[in-house]
């Protein structure tokens, strides 16, 4: 124990490693992950002020939407910027009090969305198996509560997560990533950390599994219902509706699903920086072009506002 307090140090700021010290990669990353987060910024605005605009989308549906845009909006501020930064700078440096931060906001915000859209497959769930039942069962109370039961989880499993992380005692501060990431950050202790990667297997069980159950559950019941629609327009009609929320789905849980539950290797830590890349900056992009060009409601108020604006 005596020689392991020695090897300690106090660590006041960190360096992080980003992909490459190479600089002619590094220009190339900083051109393309400037002009997907000028997407995530310019998209998730749009379907923000769209939704708030056009009374014909104050539905349940798009208040959930405007709430994910919200999330993937804050997301990708609290990680694109910091990052472009590096990319253009000699040493990547980031300080101990906003490496926390970072980490705590990344993981609420990313735990939030995986709960939202857990709650956005019920409401789809009652669109499709309960129509005439809808508004009565998915009125505002619920859908706040809703939101906000998401976000407040998304937040109590980030601060326990980042709680027990920043307790360890840290031997080095050379960060093998391009963001504060909890497993990243791990790796730096001094000590045993199987404790935390318990934590951390239980905390991505319940931030991953549960809403990907209430996601299975949901379009199993709406596949049911499709099913039972005799006319071949009314199926199209109501699969349609769940079109763009099954594809933002399938590309987040499936990204997930096929890293947490893939083989380890010795490349893991770079797979770890593509999904975190993944997360923090490509999903914020896509989800509000699949939400718009597969949406006939949301590019008609588009539309709406174009003429106005002309």
């Amino acid at each position: 124990m005596g020689q392991e307090s020695a090897n300690q140090t106090w660590v006041s700021e960190f360096i992080l490693l980003g992909f490459s010290s190479d600089w002619g990669i590094q220009v190339f990353l900083f051109a393309l992950v400037l002009a997907m987060y000028f997407i995530t910024v310019v998209g998730n605005s749009l379907i923000l002020l769209l939704i708030r605009l056009d009374s014909r989308l104050h539905t349940p549906m798009y208040f959930f939407l405007s709430v994910l845009s919200l999330v993937d909006l804050c997301y990708g501020n609290s990680i694109a910027p910091q990052m472009l930064v590096h990319l253009v700078s000699a040493r990547k440096l980031i300080s101990f009090n906003g490496c926390v931060l970072q980490l705590c906001i990344s993981l609420a915000l990313g735990g939030s969305e995986f709960f939202l859209l857990g709650a956005m497959s019920y409401d789809r769930y009652v669109a499709i198996c309960h129509p005439l039942h809808y508004t009565v069962i998915m009125d505002g109370g619920l859908c706040v509560g809703l939101a906000t039961s998401c976000l407040v989880a998304g937040f109590l499993n980030s601060l326990m997560e980042t709680v027990i992380t920043f307790r360890l005692p840290l031997c080095h501060n050379v960060i093998n990533h391009f963001a504060c990431e909890t497993l990243a950050v791990l790796r730096l202790a001094c000590v045993d950390i199987s404790f935390n990667k318990v934590m951390v297997a239980i905390s991505g069980f319940l931030v991953i599994m549960l809403p990907c159950g209430m996601v299975l559950f949901s379009y199993t019941r709406i596949v049911i219902a499709i099913m039972r629609i005799r006319s071949t327009q009314g199926r199209h009609k109501a699969f349609g509706t769940c079109a763009s929320h099954l594809t933002v789905v399938c590309m987040c849980f499936g990204a997930t699903i096929f890293t947490y539950l893939g083989p380890r290797s010795a490349s893991s830590e770079e797979k770890e920086k593509m999904v975190a890349l993944f997360y923090a900056v490509v999903a914020p992009m896509l989800n509000p072009v699949i939400y718009s060009l597969r949406n006939k409601e949301v590019m008609a108020a588009l539309r709406k506002l174009a003429e106005k604006l002309r």
